[in-house]
């Protein structure tokens, strides 16, 4: 089973799949994280995209794609996997489902446009480990001092109200696409994230938990 996560920045979409991870033993593969470990370990992958980021480029679709196969091939994903902000645009997915063809689906986390810049506005970064915070919900023990490293936290750029809103259209511009593809395919479900993340994931493990069974008698026919 491969369950993908989509939702804007600020959705919580990441939590939502650690949750899954946890409770159904389905591994998350952020392609960040794919790409930072690879750049890290200086793969002949990791290579190719540290060179296109210090041309200032984008990473290309194969490269990406690519990680993404190394990843799932692994035996831990085997029984099926959470993709967390991937596919990104609909030659993505077409990439995506050349690799395999399990059964697929798609997790759409929504929001308001008010509670996504007030989420991302309030978001803090230690510049010495990484450790994210929200200053509403998740704030440091001291504030501006990491509670693991004691670094400064820092807000970036990005999080700032006037980058999130053009950050937001972009991101709505390029996905609204691959929702259609998705809704075509009748894999789509659209979640409120308007709620408490215990409240997310309980909309979640429902649709899960159907799908599961589906799946299930799916396999017995076959």
């Amino acid at each position: 089973m491969r369950i993908i996560l989509l939702g804007p920045p600020g959705s919580g979409k990441g939590t939502q799949g650690d949750l899954i991870e946890r409770k159904y033993g389905f591994p998350k593969i952020s392609t960040g994280d794919l790409l930072r470990q690879a750049v890290k370990k200086n793969t002949p992958l990791g290579d190719k995209a540290e060179a296109a980021m210090n041309r200032g480029e984008l990473v290309t679709d194969d490269v990406v794609v690519e990680m993404v196969a190394e990843r799932v091939a692994k035996e831990d994903c085997k029984k099926g996997y959470v993709l967390d902000g991937f596919p990104r645009n609909v030659k993505q997915a077409h990439m995506l489902e050349e690799l395999d063809h399990p059964y697929e689906v798609v997790l759409d986390i929504r929001l308001n446009e008010k509670t996504l810049i007030s989420r991302l506005s309030s978001r803090r970064i230690c510049s010495r480990c990484g450790n994210i915070y929200n200053i509403v919900v998740k704030a440091p023990v001291k504030a501006e001092e990491c509670d693991m490293c004691q670094g400064e936290l820092i807000q970036r750029r990005d999080d700032e109200p006037d980058i999130i809103k053009e950050r937001l259209r972009v991101y709505h511009q390029e996905t609204e696409p691959i929702v259609q593809y998705y809704r075509k395919k009748d894999i789509y479900h659209q979640i409120n994230g308007d709620r408490g993340i215990e409240h997310v994931f309980k909309d979640i493990q429902k649709i899960l938990e159907n799908e599961i069974k589906k799946y299930k008698q799916t396999e017995a026919v076959l």
